[in-house]
């Protein structure tokens, strides 16, 4: 048995997922005249309550896409310094939009609105790069799944207002966090200028992301996804992929956390590890004693077939997901409790 919990992104599509995905109606979407990628888009926007959306071929694209929105070369952008736009996007923010960053120490990836007011440079003093835009992740994939209460991001929006900064959000894991708190798309939707919510991780699908907003900033974006190399002709294939989803993998993302807390649980009990995030979502993210090296435990549980990543320097991590069943379940917490360092 091989079991991959190195991400949420090794899913495969189910063969009810496949079934929808033969049977979408495709058109040319470079013209806009895919009926399913239209509904797909049209689905996601009315559930956020923004005007448009636009379909990506990945998050990271959607992402670029936002900041080349809401900035200009040589604007600053504030997040946290473990952002994904910042860390895991090759560096896409300067080469894309000439954009630099403040890089903020926040709570797991976390950030407060009164860190982001204290980070606005003063638009006065010209020597310094002008505050544009604030960028979140929620989930905060680094963090370990932790997830946002949506009073500090109304506090935040707030202080956006106050002075006339962006706020976009990186959902990549969006889905995960209003399972875990209860909350409705609608929140976001209400909240933040530019928002891209991913599809290819704890939904499933095989490829897609949705960048949302109002229409006339998603007008603008359909032509820097062109700019991007990011158009697709017949992609109704992939946004059947995503309806499906919709109607069929959301509620279901609760098993995938259920299954990682017991994997913290179950490695919170194990001599060998030091410390253990808190697990809010499908992310497990710990660390191990100073006498044990990072590859040992890789290399012991790949024996045992199961597969996880290093995130960092002594920080180990593991994803739950779609294709990680109860059987594997249980085997993997059973080779946890087995296993010698």
């Amino acid at each position: 048995m091989e079991i991959n919990l190195i991400s949420d992104t090794v899913t495969k599509p189910s063969a009810e997922m496949l079934k929808a995905m033969f049977a979408a109606k495709v058109g040319d979407d470079v013209f806009k005249q895919d009926p399913t990628v239209n509904e797909f888009e049209r689905i996601v926007a009315n559930l956020f309550g923004t005007e448009a959306a636009l379909f990506f071929p990945s998050g990271t694209m959607a992402n670029q896409t936002a900041i080349k929105l809401n900035t200009n070369p040589g604007d600053q952008i504030i997040c946290d310094k473990w952002s994904h736009i910042h860390l895991y996007e090759s560096g896409g923010a300067s080469f894309n939009s000439g954009v630099n960053f403040n890089l903020l120490d926040g709570n797991r990836g976390m950030i407060s609105a009164e860190q982001v007011k204290n980070g606005i440079n003063d638009p006065e003093f010209y020597h310094a790069p002008l505050s544009k835009m604030v960028g979140i992740e929620n989930t905060t994939n680094k963090g370990g799944g932790a997830c946002y209460d949506i009073d500090e991001l109304v506090k935040i929006k707030q202080v956006c207002v106050d002075n006339n900064l962006k706020f976009h959000l990186d959902g990549a894991r969006l889905w995960n966090a209003m399972i875990a708190k209860k909350q409705h798309p609608k929140q976001f939707g209400e909240l933040f200028d530019t928002i891209s919510v991913c599809f290819s991780k704890g939904m499933g699908c095989p490829i897609g992301s949705v960048l949302l907003s109002d229409a006339e900033t998603m007008r603008k974006a359909l032509r820097i996804r062109k700019i991007f190399g990011g158009n697709l002709r017949q992609s109704g294939y992939l946004a059947a992929a995503g309806i499906y989803a919709l109607q069929n993998n959301i509620n279901r993302l609760e098993d995938d956390h259920n299954r990682a807390k017991e994997l913290g649980n179950t490695l919170q009990k194990l001599s060998w590890v030091a410390n253990v995030q808190p697990v809010e979502t499908n992310i497990v993210v710990f660390s191990v004693i100073d006498s044990i090296e990072d590859k040992q435990v890789i290399e012991k549980l790949k024996q045992k077939g199961v597969a996880i990543s290093l995130l960092a320097k002594n920080t180990l991590r593991m994803v739950t997901h779609l294709d990680y069943k109860q059987v594997m379940h249980e085997y993997v917490i059973d080779v946890l409790g087995k296993i010698e360092l």
